[in-house]
């Protein structure tokens, strides 16, 4: 309003759809909640219950972080998009939920946030997935000497740097992966990576990353 802009902004609870049979429940790996000593997580995780050691800083309880396979309330997003309004949803990555018959189960999961991001731009057939992040744009070699900052990202090369272990897993990584998905989920699709206060100018095609076909 201060800018003389009026637009109507709703916050919408989704559920996201994953897959039993994702590897993922297989091996736990996100870690959720609060913090163990090594004396307390031993004793959990001889009940049963599985915990892994965080960055030196204690344990954790892990869970399962599947890929979204759906976004529930999809139809509802098209709707209040189509009626003018700002949607924000799919925060914290969606409440993740697995398909029984007619009826959906809660899953023990945490879905990540670029990824759930990338399926509902896919299901909504977006033009542009932009991923506003802290950097404002992807590098390689990224802490060392040699960095080297990237305008444009291919799918190839989006790809052999990924192999290489270019990107930290938890941080850069799903964001190029869940990027790189959208990208490649149609043609003329593309994928924007920069930094939250450069959003106009990426979107202006003065900064950030591009990932394209």
């Amino acid at each position: 309003l201060e800018r003389g802009i009026h637009k109507p902004v709703a916050t919408l609870v989704t559920q996201v759809e994953v897959d039993k049979n994702d590897p993922a429940f297989q091996d736990p790996s996100k870690p959720i909640g609060g913090f163990f000593s090594k004396e307390e997580a031993e004793a959990l995780m001889a009940k049963g219950e599985r915990l892994k050691e965080d960055a030196g800083r204690g344990y954790r309880r892990v869970v399962a972080s599947p890929k979204p396979v759906d976004i529930i309330e999809k139809e509802t997003v098209s709707a209040m998009l189509a009626a003018g309004q700002v949607v924000i949803t799919v925060g914290g990555g969606g409440i993740p939920v697995l398909r029984e018959g007619n009826h959906l189960r809660g899953a023990s999961a945490v879905i990540d946030k670029d990824w759930a991001s990338a399926r509902l731009a896919e299901l909504i057939d977006a033009d542009m997935l932009i991923i506003l992040t802290a950097v404002e744009k992807v590098a390689i070699n990224f802490g060392k000497p040699e960095v080297q900052w990237l305008d444009q990202l291919s799918v190839g090369d989006a790809q052999r740097f990924i192999e290489q272990g270019q990107f930290a897993k938890g941080s850069m990584l799903p964001k190029v992966e869940a990027a790189l998905s959208f990208a490649t989920s149609m043609a003329g699709r593309k994928s924007l990576i920069t930094l939250l206060e450069k959003a106009a100018d990426g979107i202006a095609g003065k900064t950030g990353t591009l990932i394209s076909l």
